[in-house]
C-alpha cells in the first residue's frame, strides 16, 4: 500500500513535468514549421506510436461505440493540437500553460449544463474563479509585457473547451472502454487524414534547410512520443492505482512547470498572470474536492 503511494506520487510529479514542458516544445516546434505543420506533426507522430496499439487491440474494440471515439478523436487529439500551435505563434508558453488548467473548470461546466451534473455552492464558486482568471488573463495581456494578442489566447481557451467535451464524452458514453483502448483509436480515427495533408507540405525540406530544422524536429518527436504517447500511459497507470481525483491533480501542477520554462527560456510574465493562476488553481480546488450534493 505504501509502494503504491510513493508510485502514484512519482507518477503525479513525472506527468506534471511531460504535460507542463509540453507548451516549450510547441514553442521550439514553431521555429521552423507553421502553425499546421506542428499540429499535423503532433497528430501524425502520435499516431504512429500508437498503430502497434491499435493493431493489437483491433478485435477486442467495441465499435459500436464509433461516434464516441470519433467525438474524443475530433475534440480530443485533433482540433486542440492545431488551435495551441495558432495559439502559441502570438502567446507564450508559460501564458498558454496557465490558460491549459482551465480544463478541469470547462470539463465540470458542460457537465452540469448538458450533461446534468449536480452542484454545490462551492463547486459554482470555483467557475466563478475560472472565469475571473481568464478577465485577469486579458486583462493582463498587453501591459505585462508578455507576449500576448488576444485573439491567439481565445484559441487556447476554445481549445481547453474541446478537451472538456471530449473528457465529458469519455466520463458519459465510454466509461466502460479501457482508457488505452479510447486514447489508441482517437488518434487512429484522425490520423491518417492527417497524414495526408502533412505530407503535402514542404515539412522535409524545412527539415533539411531551415536553421532550426532539426530542433524543431526533435521537439516535435519528444512532445508526441514523451508527451503524448508515453504520458497516456502513464496517465491510465496512476488512475489505476489511485482514483480520478487524485490523478486528475496534475492540472494544479502543470501551470507551474510551463511558467518555469517560459521564464528560463526568457518569457516576461506578468503579475496579473499570476494572481489569475492563483485564482484558477483555487477554482479547480472547490470544484474537485468540495463535497458533491446528495
Amino acid at each position: 500500500m505504501k509502494s503504491n503511494s510513493r508510485l502514484a506520487w512519482f507518477l503525479l510529479i513525472i506527468l506534471s513535468l511531460i504535460w507542463g514542458s509540453s507548451f516549450i516544445l510547441i514553442k521550439k516546434a514553431l521555429l521552423a514549421f507553421s502553425p499546421l505543420q506542428v499540429g499535423s506533426a503532433r497528430i501524425v507522430i502520435s499516431f504512429l506510436a500508437f498503430l502497434p496499439l491499435f493493431i493489437y487491440q483491433f478485435k477486442s474494440i467495441n465499435w459500436s461505440k464509433l461516434w464516441g471515439f470519433l467525438v474524443v478523436g475530433i475534440c480530443g487529439s485533433g482540433i486542440p493540437a492545431f488551435l495551441y500551435a495558432i495559439g502559441q505563434t502570438h502567446v507564450s508558453s508559460g501564458v498558454a500553460g496557465v490558460l491549459n488548467s482551465l480544463t478541469p473548470i470547462f470539463s465540470f461546466l458542460l457537465a452540469f449544463l448538458f450533461f446534468k451534473q449536480k452542484y454545490s455552492i462551492y463547486q459554482m464558486l470555483g467557475i466563478s474563479c475560472g472565469f475571473i482568471g481568464i478577465i485577469l488573463i486579458f486583462l493582463g495581456g498587453q501591459n505585462s509585457g508578455a507576449h500576448f494578442e488576444y485573439a491567439y489566447a481565445a484559441l487556447i481557451v476554445i481549445a481547453t473547451i474541446f478537451y472538456a467535451i471530449s473528457a465529458n464524452t469519455v466520463n458519459k458514453f465510454l466509461k466502460s472502454e479501457p482508457p488505452i483502448v479510447i486514447s489508441t483509436i482517437s488518434f487512429m480515427l484522425v490520423g491518417p487524414f492527417v497524414m495526408i495533408y502533412l505530407l503535402s507540405t514542404d515539412v522535409f525540406e524545412l527539415i533539411q534547410h531551415h536553421p532550426e530544422g532539426w530542433t524543431s524536429l526533435w521537439a516535435l518527436i519528444i512532445l508526441s512520443l514523451v508527451g503524448t504517447f508515453g504520458a497516456n500511459i502513464l496517465f491510465f497507470k496512476l488512475i489505476q492505482i489511485t482514483d480520478a481525483i487524485f490523478s486528475t491533480s496534475v492540472a494544479f501542477l502543470i501551470p507551474f512547470v510551463a511558467l518555469f520554462w517560459g521564464f528560463w527560456d526568457g518569457e516576461s510574465i506578468g503579475l496579473l498572470h499570476l494572481v489569475s493562476l492563483i485564482i484558477i488553481l483555487f477554482g479547480i480546488f472547490l470544484i474537485k474536492y468540495s463535497k458533491k450534493p446528495r
